[in-house]
């Protein structure tokens, strides 16, 4: 029994091993690198190493991928390797790079590179890899005072670090400045130009040749580093699309030692290596944009209209000095037709999964959240590299009823080349957009008609005879106002049919103005008749004020016929100008003094 137990233990032993040697690739010894041009750009605070590899191969089937080595201690550094495929007269090809493991390799970094076309005898084939570094240029001091200069440090490899035989090489390192306080001298050849060294070039080097490579140098490139990301893309199908992005942002460059002088740094040309402020792109088509914190809107921005994007100034509340984090939400909408495309009731939306933040941009921390609309099903994702899904959420807003679904995504370790699109797609029928218009309808008709209800319903237990007859004693007094009102402005119309007749002396015209205006008059005058004599059926002490409003109308229409009279005996020639002129000033004094008496009469009411 024991015996047949340590076979079965051997046997899955044997089959574990096989497995995991399946899993391991090996190193093709059928291929060569017969020139390397390789450039490291430490001008900023990124380091990017760009390979040009010449490749050939004595296998007679051909190649159809390599493998491209880093060193192990670059593990924690690199964030990002990307490859393509050179040609003449065409466009690169992007190739894939994919991590995998080498049998006999441990503890360094491969990635397996595959090529369209096979790699055949007697051709080469040249790729281009970059990578970037982060985190691997270090302040050297760590820490300085507000005006020292910031030097930082970089290690390395003087070769480029293969699995292959290398025929020939040159490595060239490109320095923020001439400012090149050390470098290393060997192997030689080795050559500086103001902020250039250059090392090689070397033939014949073996695989997994190294040779250390240390520079020591002023840098004092935006050393920003964003140390989480939040954000937000709520996507409506009534044509707009918002994003919100919640960003944490440090200086990552050599602490501030000591205390800070803003007297000293407003009279300073030069500034260090502060931040003071820096650009983000959005697209070309963003509206609404707000910037602010937790304070509340920054006014220190500027935005600028490029030809293809939008560029943001953003200057925060404080210079950034090595170790000082700011806070700050950045907000536009865009259109939702540039983005979002559908074919039935298949929608899909293609959008970055981060955008623009700064230039040479390092996102530590990114999550992103797609809201969607409310009814959305079937949902799938395509990303460009790989991100991990975290549980999707709902939220509710405003006229939702069962919520809307929100797709949580997050990725560490983001640098520039990763400002790349992804896709959602969604099953979202059309009727939904019928959803919250209907609700708002059916809300106001149920309020209007509840409304309705209640002014019908009478809740008192016995009536109340004093309160109903102050009701209709204010609608009365109401009507009488409008009334008196009206009666007023006829006044004027009499004055501009008299005016009128006086210079065109047309006799039928004046006779058919002033029959229209009679008319008026008499038909106003009954009405407030007929509320005088409705307010002293209610006993009301404003019947007696009507009375002494009508009294004071009467002598009002007194002048008013005189002021006719007088202009029919002027056009007439009965009546002299100069006497015409006394009568009509004295007329119309006395107009505008009773005027005055019966508007504050109503007033009183």
């Amino acid at each position: 029994m024991m015996d047949k137990q340590c076979k079965l233990l051997f046997s899955l032993l044997a089959l574990s091993l096989v497995l995991v040697s399946a899993a391991q690739e090996s190193i093709s010894k059928e291929i060569t690198i017969t020139n390397v041009e390789r450039t490291i750009n430490l001008k900023t605070h990124i380091p990017k190493v760009i390979s040009l590899l010449t490749l050939e191969t004595t296998s007679a089937s051909g190649v159809q991928s390599f493998h491209y080595a880093i060193e192990g201690y670059y593990r924690k550094h690199v964030q990002y390797v990307g490859a393509v495929f050179k040609k003449k007269d065409e466009d690169d090809e992007r190739l894939v790079a994919t991590p995998v493991k080498v049998t006999g390799q441990s503890g360094k970094l491969f990635y397996r590179i595959d090529l369209k076309k096979k790699l055949i005898p007697g051709k080469n084939a040249v790729v281009e890899v970059e990578i970037f570094l982060v985190d691997s240029l270090k302040p050297y001091p760590s820490e300085i005072s507000q005006t020292e200069k910031q030097l930082v440090k970089f290690e390395g490899n003087v070769y480029q670090y293969s699995p292959y035989k290398i025929s020939k090489q040159t490595t060239t390192v490109k320095c923020a400045s001439s400012n090149i306080v050390s470098h290393s001298k060997s192997p030689k050849p080795v050559e500086q130009k103001e902020a250039v060294v250059t090392y090689g070039p070397y033939e014949e080097r073996e695989p997994f040749t190294e040779a250390a490579l240390d520079l020591h140098f002023e840098n004092h490139s935006p050393f920003l580093t964003v140390s989480n990301l939040e954000r937000l893309i709520e996507v409506s199908h009534w044509g707009n699309i918002a994003i919100e992005e919640s960003i944490d942002i440090r200086h990552a460059g050599a602490v501030l030692k000591g205390s800070f002088s803003r007297y000293d740094y407003q009279h300073s040309r030069d500034q260090g290596a502060s931040i003071k402020s820096f650009k983000t792109l959005l697209p070309a088509a963003a509206r609404d944009v707000y910037y602010r914190d937790e304070i509340g809107n920054i006014s220190t921005s500027n935005l600028k209209d490029l030809d293809d994007a939008m560029e943001l100034e953003l200057r925060p509340r404080f210079p950034l000095f090595g170790g000082w984090k700011t806070h700050y939400v950045l907000g536009y909408n865009v259109p939702s037709y540039q983005y979002l495309y559908h074919s039935g009731d298949r929608f899909v939306l293609k959008l970055r999964f981060v955008d623009h933040i700064f230039d040479d941009q390092i996102v530590e921390q990114a999550r992103v959240k797609v809201v969607l609309p409310e009814g959305a099903s079937d949902i799938k994702l395509k990303t460009p590299y790989p991100v991990k899904r975290e549980g999707d959420e709902r939220i509710y807003t405003y006229l939702d009823t069962v919520g809307r679904p929100v797709v949580v995504l997050s990725k560490e370790n983001l640098v520039e080349n990763h400002i790349q699109d992804f896709e959602v797609y969604y099953t979202y029928r059309r009727f939904f957009m019928l959803q919250e218009p209907l609700l708002v309808v059916g809300f106001l008709y149920l309020l209007f008609l509840s409304v309705i209800i209640y002014m019908r319903l009478d809740f008192s237990i016995t009536k109340d005879e004093a309160e109903e007859s102050r009701l209709r004693v204010s609608s009365l007094i109401e009507q009488l106002q409008a009334a008196h009102d009206r009666r007023s402005a006829l006044v004027q119309s009499y004055e501009d049919a008299i005016n009128k007749f006086k210079s065109s002396k047309d006799s039928n015209a004046f006779t058919s103005a002033r029959k229209k205006n009679d008319a008026d008059y008499k038909q106003l005058t009954g009405q407030i008749d007929s509320i005088a004599q409705k307010l002293k059926a209610e006993q009301s002490e404003e019947a007696d004020k009507v009375a002494d409003l009508q009294k004071l109308d009467k002598e009002l229409r007194e002048q008013v016929l005189a002021s006719v009279t007088h202009a029919e005996k002027l056009v007439a020639g009965k009546l002299q100008k100069q006497h015409y002129l006394e009568l009509e000033q004295a007329a119309a004094n006395k107009r505008n003094d009773l005027s005055a008496k019966m508007d504050n009469l109503v007033a009183s009411m």
